[in-house]
């Protein structure tokens, strides 16, 4: 048996076997969606598949909703091609409980996938027609952090340059073709719409927005493009980007739930590394826990995701969730495990959370330093989230969550996770900077993570980074050199905002990170002696 339209019209076979199936039409459904689409979103990775494929199924399945998902893939087509077509766009959503019990749902709310590339020019037609169609709602992302990344060091990155002086017609890059097709939609008519960020970084609209305003405004400036386009993205009402926060663990996909699916007795389960490194697979895995707060600015409708357990709330609402979420109850903690596991040679997060130490950090983090600086949302309480999430959600031992998946990109994630709560101990009168003692040693310990050698002494893979090899060049060497030294090589790294959201040496902390890293970067051993030596000293004071 396989995960496709033939296979699932043998109802019988996956209901003996557990699955939830589509209570849905899925074909009228489909032709509902070509005719009148909805919701497009892009970036059809795995917690797309986990989340919002599960949460518009769920509408379907309730009769609250006529329409699925078109999904759209600007970064990496073998996820498409590898994945989507085969299956013919169903997929399999299995959620791992903390109890040990397994559930399985195939979805079939992505009614369709197509590939956000010109030259394909069949399909970029598609996207241009869906974007012109009066009935779009909303179009949603989940394309990184890194994805609505513009410039480097104050400069823009190249193929953003081109594409300004290019025009929408011939933009190639993914936020410059994004920016052309809104461009399409204003053409057609000005039609309303929500553009949607979902990824899971403070201010996502704010910064998918400021993409489109710098795309809109260079084309019109340029002549290239009407006049009232950058009215429209910027000013008109008709064009919105709520904020929104987005929490569920969804790891790579398990060999581990490939096995379980392969003795239910089906095929072509096993997972896909792609050219460009991303790993997908026919299912997805997920944590049970999971929490979608989005802003309620949607100026041509919405389908009603609140009956699916989406939360719909005001803009400060959503900020203060997501600062509670990404600065203190949670991405902290697990970038936190992320460096540390490297470091030490774990492999999954859930071991890490039996590590003495390691749990006595990401405690300390969260508690300790995290909690006096977070602001309570009024919808979720600050301490109840972080309750769960080290007493449940990172010690889950069936979720096979990796160090090495969360450590990628550290370098676009360590200024929110922990600059902003440096800033607000720099800030508030109540608050110390000099108080903090655990932060600074993560700071350290991703300085020593980029030498590139575990705390055996052994070489070891750094996970994908921008920045890596940039930084990897300052810290590389430095065993056994003086502080002074160090802080003198590191100067640049450590007064790049960009990177740890202040200035170290402004915050005073520059010292104090650079004597934990040459405390760690002194051979085999010296992690764990450090992490021992810093945790017994938070203890005592």
């Amino acid at each position: 048996m396989r995960l496709n339209k033939e296979c699932l019209k043998n109802r019988q076979w996956w209901l003996d076997r557990g699955y939830q199936l589509p209570e849905y039409d899925r074909e009228a459904v489909a032709q509902e969606t070509r005719k009148h689409p909805v919701w497009i979103h892009f970036g059809v990775g795995n917690i797309f598949r986990a989340f919002m494929g599960e949460a518009a199924q769920t509408l379907l399945n309730q009769g609250c909703m006529c329409q699925g998902i078109i999904g759209a893939e600007g970064f990496d087509d073998e996820i498409i091609e590898r994945i989507n077509r085969p299956c013919d766009d169903y997929s399999i959503a299995v959620t791992l409980c903390g109890d040990g019990s397994v559930k399985k749902s195939v979805t079939g709310s992505i009614t369709q996938s197509l590939c956000l590339n010109r030259k394909k020019t069949g399909e970029f037609r598609q996207l241009e027609d869906i974007f012109t169609n009066p009935s779009l709602q909303m179009a949603s992302f989940t394309i990184t952090e890194k994805g609505y990344s513009l410039s480097r060091e104050n400069t823009l990155l190249p193929e953003v340059a081109s594409d300004l002086k290019a025009g929408p017609e011939s933009s190639e890059s993914y936020l410059g073709k994004v920016a052309a097709l809104l461009y399409t939609r204003f053409k057609a008519g000005a039609y309303p719409l929500a553009m949607v960020s979902m990824d899971n970084c403070s201010h996502n609209g704010e910064r998918l927005e400021q993409a489109m305003k710098v795309f809109a405004k260079g084309w019109e400036e340029n002549g290239l493009a009407d006049e009232g386009f950058y009215h429209y993205v910027c000013a008109s009402g008709k064009v919105t980007f709520p904020w929104t926060m987005i929490d569920k663990i969804t790891p790579r996909p398990s060999h581990a739930v490939e096995k379980i699916l392969e003795a239910d007795g089906l095929e072509d389960m096993a997972p896909v590394v792609t050219k460009k490194h991303t790993y997908v697979a026919p299912y997805v895995n997920a944590e049970e826990s999971q929490y979608l707060v989005v802003e309620d600015a949607f100026p041509a409708g919405r389908p009603p995701l609140e009956k699916a357990g989406i939360i719909f709330t005001d803009r400060a609402t959503v900020e203060l969730t997501e600062r509670m979420k990404v600065c203190t109850c949670l991405n902290p903690l697990h970038t936190a495990l992320a460096i540390f596991g490297c470091l030490l040679g774990y492999e999954k997060i859930c071991d890490e959370m039996k590590d003495e130490q390691l749990n006595a950090l990401v405690r300390g983090i969260g508690y300790k330093e995290g909690l006096p600086a977070a602001a309570d949302p009024g919808i979720l309480k600050p301490v109840d989230f972080l309750d769960t999430v080290v007493d449940v959600r990172l010690p889950n031992p069936f979720m096979p969550d990796t160090p090495q998946r969360i450590a990628t990109d550290t370098s676009q994630k360590l200024a929110i996770r922990f600059g902003g709560t440096i800033r607000a101990y720099m800030e508030a009168p109540a608050l110390d900077v000099h108080s903090l003692r655990l932060i600074p040693l993560v700071l350290a310990g991703w300085l020593r993570y980029l030498t590139g050698i575990d705390d055996k002494g052994n070489a070891m893979a750094l996970s994908p980074d921008p920045m890596a090899e940039d930084v990897s060049s300052y810290v590389r060497g430095l065993e056994g050199q003086p502080v002074k030294v160090v802080m003198e090589k590191l100067s640049p790294v450590l007064k790049n905002g960009e990177i740890f959201g202040v200035d170290l040496f402004q915050a005073d902390l520059a010292r104090l990170v650079c004597q934990d890293f040459c405390a760690m970067d002194q051979g085999p051993g010296a992690v764990r002696r450090t992490l021992k030596e810093v945790l017994a000293l938070t203890k005592e004071g």
